[in-house]
């Protein structure tokens, strides 16, 4: 009589009676079902026609926009050229309308026969005179100069002089007159400079 022993099923890997998953992964890029390909996250949307319509029109919009401001601008700028011309001038025609009866008494200064100096003398001071007040009513000024410190900024030192009566740097002599024209300077004043 043989011993039979029962079997340890415990032991024994466990039967499925499911076949493995063999199935191939789904291809993202396949065609959907519908036979168009996938649309992609990123990807932009095309406009409709009606949309295409509308950025054409307001692209034609924005040309002309630029299109008359350039036009304007053009306009404006030879406006002002224009304007700028004329002021200079009127204001020329308006100083040589003051110079003319200066000039007036130069010619009959000119024309005057006379052998005494000093006559000649006085005539050629109210001319000189003129021309001086003319200059002030245009806000020309002369500029100072003798006594005064050499300023680079409205002297032209032609000439340096050693001197011990004056301050170094010091205007001893005006060569030639500067004008400034309110704030302006016109011309610079040539002086001779002392030189300690």
């Amino acid at each position: 009589m043989h011993d039979e022993h029962p079997t340890d099923q415990s032991k024994s890997p466990p039967q499925t009676s499911e076949p493995p998953d063999t199935a191939t992964p789904r291809d993202e890029t396949a065609p959907n079902e519908g036979g168009s390909p996938p649309e992609e996250a990123g990807d932009p949307i095309p406009p409709a026609g009606d949309d295409i319509a509308t950025i054409r029109r307001e692209r034609d919009d924005q040309y002309q926009r630029l299109l008359v401001t350039t036009a304007e601008f053009d306009n404006y700028r030879k406006r002002t050229d224009r304007e700028r011309r004329e002021r200079a001038e009127y204001a020329a025609v308006d100083l040589l309308t003051d110079l003319l009866p200066i000039v007036d008494d130069l010619e009959r200064a000119l024309a005057a026969e006379t052998e005494d100096a000093e006559v000649y003398r006085r005539g050629v001071e109210i001319i000189h005179k003129q021309l001086l007040d003319l200059l002030d009513r245009r806000g020309v000024t002369p500029i100072e100069t003798v006594g005064t410190d050499f300023d680079p900024n409205i002297h032209q030192a032609v000439t340096q002089e050693a001197s011990d009566s004056h301050r170094d740097g010091e205007v001893i002599e005006e060569l030639r007159r500067g004008y400034t024209l309110r704030e302006r300077l016109l011309r610079a004043a040539m002086v001779k400079v002392a030189q300690a």
